[in-house]
């Protein structure tokens, strides 16, 4: 959620954040809507105060009436009693005029909360302009040099037979010939877009997610988490993954079966890592946060009929390990952790040598809640192409405003200022898609596949698969 005051200074900026993220809100019918409910809160406010010293005031007049209503006889008597009748009644005629406002103010909150809800973060002001993927920006590329494993390298900028002396199969023909997945299963099961991992290739899969949890929680130590993975609407919409997005969820209608609430499958570990501190303040020692969990992710794919039905690359349910930083309220430090965040997810790959590069998201691929986003995609040779595996992104305060998660300056308990933090995420890894390029680029001339050494342990020592 954005700052409203912020919206009220600059409005500009938000509609033009707005178009260029290529979102459709009406600013301002929502500045109208703010507007009058202000209008209505100082009304209702001057009214209280005038509520309140007829209240002080009150007490002496009618003292002094009553003290004169003793020796007053016809007239005078009457005009006495209807002063004190009319300071006895002008509370409760004050009363019902301050909520009759305030009743004003409900009706306008919710208009003003969809609204608001609705503006997406504006992107910074070094992110390219575009309208969609095709706009985003290759900032950087890694191919794999000379090793043992690779003994010529891997140059994504040639063909799979020139760099590896054989003509390579994609990866549902590679999982088919070694026994590693069975579809046919998996729709059985679950219809489309579904899979059944078995053998070593669950085995690979599980030792992928393995590695990578127990690499950022070793190598650069970060809290291992467990979260829940169906949550509240308030939790969906407080990290920001409603109301855009709501159509790539999963639905369950609990009050139709005479539940309290409804709940929603999440498609991110990062929903449950950052709703764990939601509506709490705090300590600027405790910042920053650094959490990662693993944990098993669901989406809809909606909209996305026809596209990547067969195979792993586009799938319902699969299992990430999901990266997330809660720091202080300074860009600078946002942008930092930004980097370094990315720059573990290179440590990756490379350790597992795996090509990738690095796109810079442009306006219109960002998303409502990004300030920034970088994707990180592995090379896939079966589609002769890269396929994002990761997605790093910069937010800011958008989700810890929508989340009431504060910090208190200084640390001095119940004292200092208290102030929205920012956040990121960014995946790990993610399975069993990222099976695809390990598959595809370690696949060897006799159809096996070799496993990469930071594997090995994962896998009970197997050095190869088939």
């Amino acid at each position: 959620m954005i700052d409203l005051k912020a919206l009220r200074e600059n409005p500009a900026r938000f509609a033009l954040g707005a178009k260029a993220k290529g979102v459709s809100v009406d600013i301002e019918r929502l500045l109208q809507l703010d507007e009058q409910k202000r209008q209505i809160t100082m009304e209702r406010e001057k009214l209280r105060s005038e509520q309140n010293r007829l209240s002080k005031d009150a007490g002496p007049q009618i003292g002094k009436l009553q003290g004169q209503l003793k020796g007053a006889h016809g007239e005078a008597r009457e005009q006495i009693e209807k002063q004190l009748e009319e300071l006895k009644l002008a509370p409760a005629r004050m009363k019902a005029a301050i909520q009759e406002l305030e009743a004003k103010e409900q009706q306008l909150e919710p208009a003003i909360r969809d609204l608001l809800l609705q503006v997406p973060l504006p992107p910074d002001g070094d992110v390219p302009v575009g309208q969609g993927s095709e706009g985003n920006v290759e900032v950087k590329r890694w191919n794999p040099p000379p090793s043992s494993a690779l003994p010529h390298g891997f140059d994504t900028g040639k063909s799979f037979e020139q760099n590896k002396g054989f003509a390579g199969k994609g990866h549902i023909e590679l999982l088919a010939a070694l026994g590693l997945a069975d579809f046919e299963r998996g729709v059985k099961l679950a219809g489309s877009r579904s899979y059944v991992l078995r053998g070593a290739g669950m085995r690979l899969h599980q030792a992928v997610l393995q590695y990578a949890f127990n690499y950022m929680i070793d190598k650069h130590g970060f809290t291992p988490m467990s979260v829940p993975t169906i949550v509240r609407e308030e939790t969906m919409v407080g990290t920001g993954f409603f109301p855009a997005g709501r159509e790539q969820a999963y639905h369950v209608e609990e009050t139709k079966r005479g539940g309290g609430y409804d709940l929603f499958l999440t498609g991110t570990g990062e929903v449950g890592l950052m709703g764990v501190h939601s509506d709490e303040i705090l300590d600027e020692a405790q910042l920053p946060l650094k959490y990662v969990t693993v944990s098993t992710c669901y989406r809809r794919e909606a909209g996305a009929a026809g596209k990547d039905t067969a195979g792993l690359y586009r799938i319902h349910q699969f299992d990430k390990v999901e990266q997330v930083v809660i720091c202080k309220a300074s860009e600078a430090e946002s942008r930092a952790w930004h980097k370094q965040m990315i720059g573990y997810v290179e440590e990756l790959l490379q350790s597992m040598e795996i090509p990738y590069r690095l796109l810079q998201c442009c306006t219109g691929d960002l998303g409502v809640k990004n300030a920034d986003m970088i994707d990180i995609e592995s090379w896939m040779p079966g589609r002769n192409a890269y396929g994002e595996t990761h997605s790093a992104s910069r937010l800011y305060d958008f989700q810890c405003r929508r989340l009431n998660m504060r910090y208190r300056a200084g640390g001095d308990a119940g004292k200092g200022e208290t102030t929205f933090c920012h956040s990121l995420n960014n995946t790990v890894l993610a399975s069993p898609r990222f099976l695809i390029p390990l598959l595809e680029v370690h696949q060897q001339a006799d159809g096996s596949v070799r496993v990469p050494e930071v594997l090995r342990p994962y896998m009970g020592g197997v050095a190869r698969i088939g």
